[in-house]
């Protein structure tokens, strides 16, 4: 293990179904710090950002999955388009450099579907106040002066050179991946069209301005209407009516990989049952299979988890629900599949109660479950360093760690 601490820090990569690093396979156990950039701008909270890469990194998670956006709202990064706030990018510059220090991987989002920190509805409010015609937040989508705005802000955060390391942003091998949005749905067009129109074109702006990065989109993992086969793993009748498209929307050209949300206690019921882990599983394995047969790449899970808020919550429970998480990603790791990780939501540090959404994990006050995250990252660092990517673990040599590695005890 000490060897790892040793190698460059160049850039994660696609080969196939994996992700790899210096040639070698890299199998993520991450997690979701969403205000990372917020607290940084100010000095009375960015001690908070050190603090959770710490904890994190003590545990062995590698990857980080925040906002590298804030716009028109309380600290905003883009105070109203292309007019950035330049206390603010000096925030997202330390989160990118303390990052680094902690040998964690970024993969930053560019905007939210949803209303929290501006997301799609600041983009179309912009758009009224300059005189466009718009009569939904899904015009976002299809107007072409918001794709312009949008487009206009990726260039701006690609090309930051970031004020504590000088090292440009999509040249800095820190940033795992760029996000096109988080959980992006368009119901206005429930066939796809529209949502699979930006898409197509966004990805080939972001890898014609950072071909050196990887890309996914941040979608949940519904799926559409172009696989009626597979509606049936979906949460909900709805879940198909939001325009999203699991397979159609990953096999777009510069999308390199996979993104899968897991929420049964927001899509199934908000009370806890044993229904909520047979529905994860089943999830979990219908899109590592379609990632494997019909996209050729790795699916990242990068939301999963259950909130304290939940009738019938208990700590118990959600130890289960990572567990079984984790299980998953890990029979996938052993087949050499292309189940690539899991990013638990969300990880906070001490004294930020107040931000707490009943999803947040504070390490200090939950051993069981810090346990249970340090033990997928020792197995998960294990078959990183063990094995080299043309072995992809199928080579059915017994090797004395297989116990540990494979035992049935999550």
């Amino acid at each position: 293990m000490d060897d790892l601490g040793n190698e460059p820090w160049t850039m994660v990569q696609k080969k196939g179904n994996q992700f790899v690093v210096n040639d070698k396979p890299f199998y993520v156990n991450g997690f979701n710090t969403y205000w990372l950039m917020v607290f940084a701008v100010d000095q009375s909270t960015r001690g908070k950002v050190s603090e959770v890469f710490q904890q994190a990194a003590s545990v062995g998670l590698t990857v980080c999955r925040t906002l590298a956006f804030n716009d028109g709202q309380w600290r905003a990064l883009q105070k109203s388009p292309s007019v950035y706030d330049e206390e603010v990018f000096k925030g997202l510059d330390f989160v990118v450099s303390e990052a680094r220090k902690y040998k964690i991987r970024l993969i930053l989002s560019l905007i939210n579907n949803w209303e929290g920190y501006g997301g799609k509805a600041q983009y179309v409010k912009w758009g009224k106040e300059a005189g466009l015609n718009l009569t939904s937040d899904d015009d976002f989508f299809s107007h072409p002066t918001l794709r312009s705005y949008y487009k206009a802000n990726v260039k701006t955060v690609l090309n930051r050179v970031n004020t504590f390391t000088s090292i440009t942003y999509k040249e800095d091998p820190t940033i795992f991946a760029w996000e096109l949005m988080n959980e992006p749905r368009c119901t206005s067009d429930p066939t796809g069209n529209k949502l699979q129109s930006w898409i197509q074109e966004m990805a080939v702006y972001v890898k014609s301005m950072d071909p050196k990065h990887l890309l996914e989109i941040g979608l949940e993992g519904f799926y559409g209407p172009s696989t009626p086969d597979k509606v049936q793993f979906n949460p909900n009748t709805y879940a198909q009516q939001v325009g999203t498209d699991f397979i159609r929307n990953h096999l777009v050209l510069g999308v390199d990989f996979a993104s899968v949300h897991i929420y049964p206690d927001s899509w199934i019921s908000q009370s806890i049952t044993d229904a909520h882990l047979d529905f994860t599983r089943s999830w979990m394995q219908a899109h590592i299979e379609d990632s494997e047969k019909y996209l050729g790449m790795p699916v990242v899970f990068a939301e999963f988890g259950v909130s304290s808020k939940d009738k019938g919550y208990n700590s118990s429970f959600r130890d289960t629900l990572i567990s079984t998480v984790y299980k998953v990603v890990l029979n996938s790791t052993r087949k050499g599949g292309s189940g690539a990780g899991s990013l638990l939501w969300q990880l906070f540090p001490d004294g930020t109660d107040y931000m707490d959404d009943g999803y947040a994990i504070v390490l200090s006050k939950s051993p069981s479950t810090s346990n249970i995250i340090a033990l997928q990252s020792t197995r998960l660092m294990m078959f990183n360093s063990m094995c080299a990517r043309n072995c992809r673990w199928i080579c059915h040599k017994k090797h004395p760690l297989d116990a540990f590695l494979f035992h049935d005890d999550l």
